[in-house]
């Protein structure tokens, strides 16, 4: 059974999600499962300078406090399935480059190792996801070869803005959201949500 997540690196409900989402699979007691993850970015236009996104949020969301309170809600969710977000000091990223390299991986079937290793890099050490020497050194750290090529190939940037594209098809607005065949669930659902998805399969 293949289960498809859509997600962006610098979603923190991604992140929370693919906690809860293994929390699930724990309990799964039925056909293998392999998780296959998707790529959204939920804003491609996003400068890749690494300014702290607090500075960003504040702007977007009515001043410092409001993004203070904002973390604190998110921070505790995250806590909640054991993650120790470190959300203050997040840097702004494109994720373009960071999707390329965890659609790369899949072919080496490191794509899940990836995919984690992304996460925490951007929740808990606030390092730039964005940033190619950074998504190298973190690629070698799970075990790919080719990342440097993989980031320079054209054509798997096409075949990224093709499944970009197909998300926004299918119907993606937010992330994450989880699909098994022709049903799906937005949002960082609790397992017992994810369990049922996979049971209607």
């Amino acid at each position: 059974m293949q289960l498809d997540v859509w997600s962006d690196v610098v979603c923190p409900w991604c992140y929370i999600g693919k906690r809860k989402m293994e929390l699930a699979l724990e309990k799964w007691d039925g056909d293998p499962v392999e998780v296959r993850w998707r790529p959204y970015q939920l804003d491609a236009s996003t400068p890749n300078d690494g300014a702290l996104m607090s500075e960003a949020l504040a702007e977007r969301f009515g001043g410092a406090e409001r993004v203070a309170e904002m973390h604190a809600h998110v921070g505790g969710v995250a806590a909640s399935v054991g993650l120790d977000y470190a959300l203050a000091g997040t840097l702004r990223a494109n994720t373009f480059d960071a999707h390329k390299l965890v659609a790369f991986a899949s072919g080496q079937g490191l794509q899940g190792q990836v995919q984690e290793r992304l996460f925490h890099a951007n929740f808990v050490e606030n390092r730039h996801v964005g940033d190619r020497a950074v998504l190298e050194e973190l690629a070698a750290e799970v075990g790919v070869v080719g990342a440097a090529q993989a980031l320079d190939d054209e054509a798997l940037g096409q075949r990224l803005r093709e499944e970009l594209a197909l998300g926004v098809a299918l119907g993606v607005r937010s992330v994450p959201t989880f699909v098994v065949g022709n049903r799906g669930v937005a949002g960082a659902q609790d397992p017992e949500v994810i369990l049922d998805l996979l049971r209607s399969a």
